[in-house]
């Protein structure tokens, strides 16, 4: 007999890419579980299996840097932090920090339908109670509209979000004077895809002193010490901590001041939360001279 159940959980990492680079994932995960019927006519508690099966994604997988160690240009090695990624292709980067914050696969890259297959040998080893064989799938959400990705790390986070390159994929609503306005978000989700964001104190060096091709970030965090080195062009800097309740009013103000609109930003982290800000754009003065 087989329990199946969408939606159990999500997850949210970022992945190396040999074709984009640096990229966010949100995918749904839906299991499936064989067992045999107990004396009661059911396969199982599925109370207990649900938070079962999330706990191990959550420490395991879950909010860290997926690596396909055989792609092209990957070096992986041991370092004061713990692990030092470096890649080569599509561009060069380099992340180091503790080998928790890492999923190292042996695979030449990453897909979800993989990863899903892998993920489920691993849980179907030693499943729980009259369960015989878990089976999980993992999705990108269905998003309609405009979407993008991105990679960030939270310094000051007390859980696995203070991991220096995790990420999310969102959808992304505008409002420009009341009205969404699909152009808008389907331009900024293009100019925000595959993107860094980071926070400006959280540069390892002044802005004005770092290499012209190149944005350099280190701090401090609970779990340890982490770095990321990246393209310019692929990083995006703000002025704050880059939590999506930042994120989003970072948004509503740049588009306002873009614009010269009204604006409202609904900004999404992954999956099912995310937050809103409002804007105005700045206050013009006349010279009656």
């Amino acid at each position: 007999m087989t329990l199946f159940v969408n939606h159990l959980t999500h997850i949210d990492a970022s992945l190396w890419s040999p074709e984009h680079g640096l990229t966010g994932v949100s995918w749904h995960v839906d299991a499936e579980l064989d067992g045999e019927l107990g004396p009661d006519g059911m396969l199982f508690d599925f109370g207990e299996v649900k938070p079962w099966i999330k706990s191990r994604l959550d420490a395991g997988l879950d909010h860290t840097l997926l690596v396909p160690t055989e792609a092209a240009g990957i070096q992986v090695v041991d370092c004061a932090e713990g692990l030092c990624l470096r890649t080569q292709f599509p561009y060069r980067m380099e992340v180091r920090g503790p080998r928790q914050s890492f999923t190292l696969l042996p695979w030449p890259e990453i897909t979800a339908d993989r990863l899903a297959v892998h993920l489920s040998s691993e849980l179907s080893r030693r499943p729980p109670a009259k369960v015989d064989t878990i089976r999980l799938r993992l999705r990108d959400e269905e998003i309609e509209t405009a979407a993008y990705t991105y990679s960030h790390g939270l310094k000051h986070h007390t859980g696995n979000c203070q991991r220096i390159a995790h990420g999310h994929r969102s959808r992304l609503h505008i409002w420009r004077d009341g009205r969404r306005d699909a152009a808008l978000e389907a331009q900024w989700a293009q100019a925000l895809d595959a993107s860094y964001l980071i926070h400006d104190e959280d540069l390892d060096t002044p802005f004005d002193e770092q290499p012209l091709d190149e944005l350099s970030v280190a701090y401090q965090a609970a779990q340890g010490r982490f770095s990321l080195k990246l393209p310019r062009q692929r990083c995006h800097l703000l002025s704050t901590p880059t939590t999506i309740e930042h994120i989003a009013a970072w948004l509503a103000d740049t588009i306002a001041r873009d614009t010269g609109s009204r604006i409202r930003v609904q900004a999404f982290e992954g999956i099912d939360k995310g937050a809103m800000a409002d804007a105005m754009p700045p206050a013009t003065t006349h010279d009656d001279a």
